[in-house]
């Protein structure tokens, strides 16, 4: 029977399993949490003029989720200049605009996901992408991925906390 438990756990939500446990008094503790972290969806009038499908970020209570980023200069559909590490600096200076704009920053990063159009590129984003993140390091996947938006070499999306 546990492992049937499990199995299923494992293939809905994760938040659909966490929302059966409760608490000593027999109040579900991640009901009662989620009735108060409404999502927010966060885009700038820029972005929504421009028509993506998607929120710049959105932020859960205390959590922020940004939307990939890729390389390309703020309002522009141009990539930076530098090869892998020209659009890497951009791509994390773009981060830090979005974090700041939501009321974060780079130090509240606490995942993130590279998305990386060719491996052998590793070593040069990895060096770029260490000099934002000089203190602890913040959970991190990568995936190559081929086919990013606007041709770009790296593609990053991040999770940070906010007040």
């Amino acid at each position: 029977m546990l492992r049937l438990s499990l199995a299923l756990c494992l293939s809905i939500s994760l938040s659909a399993c966490a929302s059966e446990s409760h608490d000593q008094s027999g109040e579900s503790a991640e009901h009662t949490e989620s009735a108060a972290a409404t999502p927010e969806f966060l885009s700038t009038p820029e972005q929504q003029a421009m028509g993506f499908p998607f929120s710049e970020a959105v932020r859960v209570g205390h959590m922020l989720y940004l939307s990939g980023q890729i390389g390309n200069m703020p309002g522009a559909l141009e990539l930076a200049e530098g090869g892998i590490q020209g659009e890497t600096r951009q791509v994390l200076r773009n981060i830090q605009r979005v974090l700041e704009r939501y009321g974060s920053s780079l130090d509240r990063v606490v995942k993130c996901l590279v998305m990386i159009d060719d491996m052998a590129e590793w070593p040069a984003m990895n060096e770029v992408y260490a000099e934002f993140f000089p203190g602890p390091k913040p959970a991190r996947s990568a995936l190559g991925a081929d086919g990013l938006a606007l041709g770009a070499r790296v593609e990053i999306e991040c999770m940070a906390t906010v007040d």
